[in-house]
């Protein structure tokens, strides 16, 4: 139990950063598709959003694929 919470303590400032910057891309990815002249494929801000919040990591894909420009 103690070399569990030792890797623990190990591994958490590696996974705290990358939980943070995929925290803040989802909030930019969700802030770009509610604004009101952002056009997106397929024309369902909804699906975009909920892609971008429930698939890992889908805020990537919202921005390559997503964006009707």
């Amino acid at each position: 139990m103690v070399e569990l919470l030792d890797m623990i303590q190990n591994i958490l400032p590696l996974i705290i950063p990358l939980v943070l910057i995929d925290l803040v891309f989802k909030v930019y990815a969700i802030v770009d598709i509610v604004n009101e002249d952002r056009k997106v494929k397929g024309g369902n801000k909804i699906v975009w959003i909920l892609v971008s919040v429930l698939v890992n990591y889908g805020w990537v894909i919202y921005f390559i694929f997503g964006k009707d420009e």
